[in-house]
């Protein structure tokens, strides 16, 4: 059987998201909703057979379709799913984050109780081979993991169509639109929900002379964010987004009673600098307490999944399971709540760093 998909927003992810579907055996991306026209351009040419639509109304009319991904801007994903819900509810991978707007929890909580068809949200970090190697196992190498630190150390916010992801009214604001992915980490690789959350954040190098039709970007470019769990278990997230001269761009390490493990990754292979060496390998690090020896294990990701997207071929590897969810009518592995919990947390982070208190969960 052959899936046929309808793509919602076809800008800078949404091409990717599109380069991976591509990658897939068995599938078809056969209409596209984008209404900027400088995008609903780029996605005619890269996909000239697809039908091309003017409004998510008249892609929901579109008969030859099985599911859908979401790749608008953050502010559009709650009104468009509550749209598809009212209309056709076809299965959905739907980019991060859920939600961005506090006042819109009741409805993503609805939502995730009534939708009759499957729900993924796109925390594609999960996928990232070394990410997946910590994750399968942190258990046995730490004894019980009981502090996970996460940083990330990238290149700034990169431009978007109509600036959206400038202010925060449109992004959920840095801690909830770019962190919502370590948030929901965090939840997974400690098997636990938080109950306290303290950060520290701000605009401080990026976006200082930002403005766009009058209005000044408020839009955090770092921050340090602690958060501890109902297990007992603490994690902190660093963010710098004026670090792109990092030799790794994501850095996590877990550590527990027995020893410890750390994974290293690389940002996008096109932001390598060319007059370097090849770019960094993915690793892991296994380091036990007793007998001492740190343990290095490369995960390479294939060269065709680099240059198809900028995640370490985590968008293929979610879109492969995404797919099987879709044929086999299972349970997506990152859900609707999933969505929900990693959106409260960048929220209560967001807010413990405006109002300089810690924020209970």
């Amino acid at each position: 059987m052959t899936l046929r998909y309808g793509l919602i927003g076809c800008g800078m992810m949404g091409q990717e998201h599109i380069r991976n579907i591509e990658l897939l055996d068995d599938t078809q991306i056969t209409v596209v909703f984008e209404p900027d026209a400088q995008m609903r351009a780029s996605a005619a040419k890269a996909l000239p057979k697809v039908k091309i639509v003017e409004t998510l109304d008249e892609l929901l009319t579109f008969e030859a379709l099985d599911c859908l991904v979401i790749v608008s801007p953050n502010h559009c994903h709650m009104q468009q799913l509550q749209q598809i819900a009212g209309k056709r509810a076809l299965p959905i991978l739907c980019e991060k984050p859920l939600f961005t707007n506090p006042a819109d929890l009741a409805q993503a909580t609805a939502l995730a109780q009534t939708y009759p068809a499957p729900v993924w949200v796109a925390m594609e970090y999960r996928y990232m081979p070394p990410v997946a190697a910590l994750i399968a196992q942190a258990e046995d190498v730490t004894g019980g993991i009981k502090m996970l630190t996460i940083r990330e150390h990238r290149f700034p916010f990169l431009p978007k169509v109509g600036d959206w992801n400038r202010f925060n009214q449109n992004s959920g604001g840095t801690l909830v639109e770019k962190c919502c992915h370590f948030f929901d980490l965090m939840r997974l690789i400690l098997k636990s929900d938080p109950i306290r959350v303290m950060a520290s954040a701000g605009q401080e190098v990026n976006h200082l002379d930002e403005v766009y039709a009058g209005r000044r970007s408020d839009i955090w470019d770092c921050g340090y964010v602690i958060v501890d769990f109902a297990s007992g278990a603490r994690a902190m997230l660093e963010l710098s987004m004026f670090a792109e001269g990092s030799e790794y761009q994501e850095e996590i390490h877990a550590v527990g009673p027995k020893g410890k493990i750390a994974c290293n990754v690389p940002g996008p292979a096109r932001f390598w600098p060319a007059h370097m060496a090849s770019p960094p390998v993915p690793h892991v690090v296994i380091s036990p307490r007793s007998p001492m020896g740190p343990r290095r294990i490369d995960t390479p990701v294939p060269e065709t999944l680099l240059a198809a997207g900028d995640h370490n071929g985590s968008t293929f590897y979610q879109h492969q399971r995404f797919q099987k969810v879709v044929l086999q009518c299972a349970v997506p592995e990152v859900s609707l709540t999933d969505g929900i919990w990693a959106v409260r947390m960048g929220q209560a982070a967001q807010l413990s760093a405006l109002e300089n208190r810690v924020v209970k969960l």
